[in-house]
């Protein structure tokens, strides 16, 4: 009866999609070539990324050098340059070539056919946890921007599975994020960056599953249906294609680096430095500003995670866009003199008594400043001793976890009702905040 119906396809595409389709969606080779294509993802990202990022890292110092040396008075107004737009718009800058990478790589698994094959080999494990193969699409839409990840869930036709899918996709990391991780690797891991990050990650993924299960069990109880996937043919990605689509995307980033970044960091500069009161030294300490004495007043909430009010002022600032945090962290650690040196000097030069040694140590005083503005944010938050590695990666699964944006809950909002949105806003920061405090405490154990 076949014979008669059916035709065997002699094309050649037809046939190469079947031989590559023959081990990517493999019964026991599909898993393990999915996982090393995603290890390649997250390896291109970090490694490659890292090379263009200390390129522009080194022309912010230079602009930021060029403002300090070029003769303006010193004032507010040179320090808001300097430390506000520079240091907070220049901080994100800076890893935009990782987020570029990133969306190169699934613009060329969209364009080759082969993230609808994932969604295949993943449906059973994603089945096991409440959700369909289909929902592994915009959690992988998710490690770019978590906003267009919901408003894919459209594909899914199953109700349950869509709003299942809604309720974990923040937890899988997204670009926004990758600033933070990368700053305290550098600090904390910088001979393992790559596997930190990747851990963090993996720990998302882990973490969305498992609520994943829970949520379909005992919050949305509907009925599961099956349904067909189509397979695409396999293609060669037109580049043309893959970067278009890619700058479309990194392009958001940069006008929300433009507007939002640029205003949050000006805004957040401001309230660092006013009220502005110097000490008889003539030094500054951003814990009596405006933000100071907010980060002050939360510090308690953070006490399990070993976080400092500098970092608790960064999380709060992290709550419009997470971009934000790493933006705040530069103008917080960047803004403030160095008091216990400099006393140290001036305690020096009142022993020595002689107006030579006085001059050495003005000259010196100098050079170190001048020092203090080359260092990027990393090596100033290495400096203050603020952190340790348990309380940096403590942090980075906060980051991970906590609040998404408020973009995303608007979406959220609008595509599964605001219930729903109140609902994610509600159990992500208890969950950040436990899972954090308790990561801490046990790791301070050994």
């Amino acid at each position: 009866m076949l014979e008669g119906i059916y035709t065997r396809s002699k094309n050649g595409k037809g046939k190469l999609t079947a031989r590559i389709d023959s081990i990517v969606t493999n019964r026991w080779l599909g898993f393990p070539v999915f996982c090393l294509i995603i290890f390649a993802v997250f390896w291109l990202t970090f490694k490659i990324g890292d090379y263009p990022m200390g390129w522009i890292e080194a022309l912010f110092e230079w602009l930021g050098s060029l403002i300090s040396d070029s003769g303006m008075k010193d004032g507010w107004f040179k320090d808001l340059l300097v430390d506000g737009i520079i240091g907070g718009v220049g901080g994100v800058v800076v890893f935009l070539p990782n987020i570029i990478i990133l969306y190169v790589c699934v613009s060329i698994m969209e364009d080759s056919g082969y993230m609808a094959r994932a969604a295949f080999i993943l449906d059973r494990i994603m089945r096991a946890f409440g959700l369909h193969g289909k929902s592994f699409i915009p959690m992988i839409c998710g490690f770019g921007c978590n906003v267009p990840a919901i408003m894919s869930t459209r594909s899914i036709e199953n109700r349950k599975n869509r709003l299942v899918t809604i309720l974990v996709a923040s937890l899988f990391s997204c670009s926004a994020r990758i600033p933070v991780y990368s700053v305290l690797c550098k600090v904390f891991f910088p001979d393992y960056s790559f596997i930190i990050i990747f851990s963090i990650y993996v720990v998302g993924i882990i973490i969305a599953l498992i609520l994943a299960k829970l949520f379909s069990l005992f919050l949305v109880k509907e009925k599961e249906m099956n349904y067909l996937m189509e397979l695409p043919d396999y293609r060669i990605p037109y580049i043309w294609n893959v970067l278009k689509h890619a700058w479309e995307r990194s392009k958001q980033y940069l006008i929300k680096m433009g507007t939002v970044i640029l205003g949050a960091s000006v805004i957040i500069w401001f309230l660092s430095y006013f009220p502005h009161h110097e000490d008889e030294n003539g030094n500054f300490k951003t814990e009596d500003s405006c933000l100071g004495r907010v980060g002050k007043f939360i510090e308690p909430v953070f006490v399990p995670q070993g976080f400092n009010w500098k970092m608790d002022v960064g999380l709060l600032a992290g709550l419009s866009a997470k971009e934000i945090v790493v933006s705040t962290l530069n103008i917080l650690y960047g803004g403030e003199d160095e008091g216990p040196e400099e006393e140290a000097g001036d305690d020096a030069g009142a022993e020595a008594g002689k107006e030579g040694e006085g001059k050495e140590e003005e000259e010196e005083e100098e050079e170190d400043e001048e020092e203090a503005q080359a260092k990027n944010l990393s090596e100033k938050m290495r400096a203050s001793g603020d952190l340790d590695p348990i309380g940096a990666y403590s942090y980075m699964l906060f980051t991970l976890l906590y609040f998404p944006c408020v973009a995303t809950i608007a979406t959220i909002g609008y595509e599964a009702g605001w219930k729903w949105a109140g609902f994610v806003v509600t159990y992500s920061l208890v969950l950040a905040w436990v899972v954090s405090a308790v990561f801490y405490r046990i790791a301070k154990l050994f």
